[in-house]
Parts: C-alpha cells; structure tokens; sequence
C-alpha cells in the first residue's frame, strides 16, 4: 500500500450532498445570448478587436490580450455582436463584456478534429501557441499559462519556481488531482472523461517548461485514477510518479501541497526541485491549444446547492450566462439565498443570474435559507475550534479581536484565507473577512 502524505495540522474533512454527482457530465444547451467577459484572467482586460454589429466566427479572436496577467479571448459560438455591457460584481469590480447573438454555422462543433503534430516544436513555439489561444490556469485566478511556463508571474505563485533556474537544476510539473472539496466534482470528472487529454496536457506543458519530470499529486480516495494517469504517461518519453496525498482541506492549496510533497521527495529519496503547479482542466486545454489548436471555448463546470433540483457537472460553453445553467439543472425548489461562483468555503457572491461562466468558472451553487440557518453573527464564545483548525498554526480569534479594537495584529499575514476557522466558528464571526480585510490580500484559489 503505498504511503498517504498530509499536512500536520488543522484543517477540515466534509462532504456536501448538494453538490453534484461525480461519475459524469452531462452537455448544456448551447447560449442563444452569449456575455463573454474581457476580463477572464488575472490581469487587465482584453482589447477588443471586434466591435458592434460584426459578425464572429466560432473560435475568432474577439479581445486581445494587454500586457502581463492578460490573455486573449476568441468567441465560443458565431453570431453577431449586438452590444457592449458593463457591470459590477457583488465584489465592486467593473466587467466589461461583448454580447454575442448566435448565428450561422459552426466550424469547429461537430465536425472532425485536425490532429496538429507538436513534437517538433520548441519550448518557445508550445509557449506561444499556449499563449495565442488564450490559456489560463482555470482552477486559480486565471493567470496566463504561458507566463507560468517561462517562469514570470511567480510571485502571485507561491511554491513556483522560474523554469530558468539554471543548468542542471530541477524543476518538476505537478498535476493537482487533489479533490478535498466536494465542489471540485469538475475536475474529478474531467480527469476521468479526458484522461488522456490531461496527461498528453501535462507532457506539452512539460516541454514548454523544460521540466525535469512530471509528478501526479492525487487524493488518496482517487488511487486508482492516479495509477491510470501514471499508466498513460508511460507511453511518453518521460520520467513521472505518482504521490498519493490527504483529503483533509485545504491540502489542493498550494502551501500545503508543496509542504506533503516536500516529505515526500525526503521520503522517497527523490529531487523535485522547483514546482510548477497545474490542474487537470488547464492541462487539458493546453492539450486543445497545441494539439487541436482551440481556444477555451467550453470548460466543465458543477453546478448545485441546496436550492437547486438536481444538480449536474455540466460541459458548458464560455460566455453561458448562470441563470440557463439552474434552469438546466430543474431550476429552483424555493427562492434561494445565496448565489455563487466556486466553493461554498471562499465562493464569489453572484449579483445577478445574467453573469456569465468564465475561464476560471468551476462551480456556481445555489442555498436556502433552510440550508444556511440564519447565520446571526453572536458573541465569541473562546471555544478554541478556529485555532484546531488553521492549517498555518494562528490564532483566528486573538487576530480578529486585536483587529476590531484596532491593536496589533502581527502574524495575520501568515494566513493565506482557507476559510476553516470561519466555518467551524459557532458564533458565526466573519474572521476571514476581517483577516483578509486587514493584510489587504486576496482570498486563496483552489
């Protein structure tokens, strides 16, 4: 039996029956609207290069990419452009987006895939066609993968490494197959449905890195998946294994998942080297880009939550507004109470079912108050349960209450917002919030 490597401490295990089923997807009707944001990345927004009343082809590049963070963005379906729309997240920041009304034949949906041969390529060429079609790391902020490939963006990386690291230097691609929230059911029925795509993925982004090997870090509940992407690899010319880590959140964050995987290049006698992080849904449009030169045009997306009648993974196409995918999936059992993108622990609130799915989509659920409670905030009770639990070894109580009373609140910026004190917390205490609030940082992506 092979070893299972997990962080030391904190963290939490759960389930959630309201999320959806993880042995298939099913194909979403395609938009007959289509919102395609200009902002799908980390960066600044797209330029557009197509303006109102042009007509689009599926697959055209429609926003141009602006500078580092950016990335370009094609149209997912063919129609005309009928407008322009504005509007502000439930975060207070600007989107912008075209308005596509379909139209006309597709070129690419339905018809048989041109297989390019990428062998020959270069590690700047596999960059570049990376970097035309558009790919971002779809499970985090949406940074460009091919500024990750040649090593920039890092510090908005932690626990990457430059790929030039020097001659002789190790660098390895870790696949994160590592599924400790139950609203990851995207990516656990992508690995499956497109396992060969993921790994050909793998190896294309290993070449473009010029990486040393490649290493699979899988659930240990998914064993069986990471040995059949481990018996895939092989029929490449390159070194891969397989580490089999902890189900305990927030072990796919990358702080905690470089740390097991440090124990095990002791463990096992190995050099890993520097790290580059990848997950399966951005492997496997490196593998569309390169070898079937397609830009992200659908991505998988679970969609659920208490309020919502039988939830679904569902193949959706970019640009699908929300409110079509909870009308796909039966609609609403009663009016729910909250509305959001990603996991229920750090999930954006959605302001309207008119947003769009994006690149960086991979969940969007839906709660009743029944299912919520009414989340009254109380007083602290000092029961200590935040302290068990914070993975970086704070204490989330002593912080918040330094930062309401406006005292010294030194080590808060060690937390990188996983969300196990706030949702272990009996009295309801908004600790990531203020925690976040206080070190001016984002909340850690999945």
């Amino acid at each position: 039996m092979m070893k299972v490597y997990s962080f030391p401490q904190g963290g939490i295990s759960f389930g959630d029956p309201d999320s959806p089923p993880k042995d298939r997807s099913t194909v979403a009707f395609l938009p007959g609207i289509s919102v395609i944001s200009l902002i799908q990345h980390a960066g600044d927004r797209a330029e557009p290069t197509v303006s109102i009343g042009d007509y689009v082809r599926e697959g055209m590049l429609i926003g141009r990419a602006r500078g580092t963070g950016s990335a370009n963005i094609h149209a997912p379906v063919p129609g005309k452009v009928i407008r322009m729309v504005s509007w502000k997240s439930a975060g207070g920041i600007l989107n912008d987006a075209l308005v596509i009304r379909m139209e006309g034949a597709f070129e690419l949906l339905g018809k048989p895939e041109a297989v390019h041969p990428w062998e020959g390529l270069s590690a700047f060429e596999l960059r570049q066609l990376i970097a035309d079609f558009g790919i971002v790391e779809m499970e985090g902020r949406g940074l460009p993968v091919a500024e990750i490939l040649a090593g920039k963006n890092l510090q908005a990386m932690p626990g990457n490494v430059p790929s030039k690291s020097g001659a002789g230097t190790p660098l390895t691609l870790v696949i994160r197959c590592v599924f400790d929230d139950p609203w990851l059911a995207a990516d656990i029925v992508l690995c499956r449905e497109r396992i060969k795509a993921v790994v050909e993925g793998a190896v294309i982004a290993a070449r473009a890195a010029q990486v040393t090997g490649i290493l699979f870090a899988v659930t240990r509940g998914e064993q069986a998946l990471g040995k059949a992407l481990l018996a895939e690899a092989e029929s490449y010319n390159i070194s891969a294994s397989l580490a089999l880590v902890g189900s305990r959140y927030p072990q796919s964050n990358r702080r905690e998942l470089e740390m097991v995987l440090r124990v095990y290049e002791k463990g096992e006698n190995l050099s890993l080297g520097g790290m580059i992080i990848l997950g399966p849904a951005t492997l496997a449009a490196i593998h569309d880009a390169v070898k079937l030169r397609k830009p992200i045009l659908e991505r998988y997306v679970a969609v659920g939550g208490s309020a919502v009648k039988s939830p679904e993974v569902m193949k959706v196409r970019i640009g699908t507004r929300i409110g079509e995918l909870f009308a796909e999936c039966g609609g609403f059992i009663d009016k729910p109470k909250r509305i959001a993108s990603g996991s229920p622990f750090l999930g954006r609130a959605v302001a309207d079912l008119d947003e769009p799915v994006i690149k960086t989509t991979y969940a969007v659920f839906a709660r009743l108050n029944s299912h919520l409670g009414e989340r009254r905030t109380q007083n602290c009770i000092s029961c200590g349960e935040c302290r068990l639990v914070c993975p970086v070894g704070l204490d989330p109580e002593e912080l918040y209450k330094r930062i309401q009373t406006g005292g010294d609140a030194g080590g808060a910026n060690r937390c990188h917002g996983c969300g196990c004190c706030e949702v272990v917390c009996p009295s309801h205490l908004p600790l990531i919030a203020a925690i976040v609030n206080f070190t001016g940082r984002e909340k850690q992506s999945v």
